[in-house]
């Protein structure tokens, strides 16, 4: 395999050549992929709440 094509498979999925998406919030600016990581991390989060512990089942 040569070189260029190991370069084109382990490229980015996203073309990264461009400006960044933003979103405005009065004072507050945040990046789009910034935003999409915090609610990731947030969702995770509130699923760890909610799930149960693996092991905590009391067998009767």
């Amino acid at each position: 395999m040569s070189v260029a094509t190991s370069a084109v498979l382990t490229a980015a999925p996203v073309n990264l050549n461009h400006p960044g998406h933003y979103v405005h919030w009065g004072a507050i600016q945040i990046s789009v992929a910034n935003l999409v990581v915090i609610a990731l991390m947030v969702v995770i989060f509130v699923l760890a709440l909610l799930l149960p512990f693996p092991g905590s089942r009391h067998h009767s």
